[in-house]
């Protein structure tokens, strides 16, 4: 029943982001392990304690969803575009 619920919760997102043509991302649970931690098969427990480092916080986010919620945010942000202004030039040349 958990999962018709959620199927129907998401159902609902997609519709409400598609009536006010609002852009959507999706991550495969190992593309967030890899943006948060850097390992792909890493544990709720080790992306759990990557949020709290990268955010700062004093202890992990809970309940559960709200530590992948969080890590969602951080692959969401890691793969954000940068414009080439903003990116550092290559080690060992200036830009002019």
């Amino acid at each position: 029943t958990t999962a018709v619920a959620v199927g129907q919760a998401r159902g609902i997102a997609l519709l409400v982001a598609a009536q006010r043509s609002l852009a959507l991302s999706e991550y495969k649970p190992m593309m967030v392990k890899q943006a948060v931690h850097g390992y792909g098969l890493a544990t709720k427990a080790q992306v759990g304690e990557m949020v709290r480092v990268l955010l700062g916080l004093d202890t992990v986010p809970t309940p559960d969803d709200a530590a992948d919620a969080a890590a969602i945010a951080i692959c969401h942000l890691n793969t954000l575009r940068v414009p080439e202004s903003a990116q550092p030039a290559p080690a060992g040349r200036r830009r002019g």
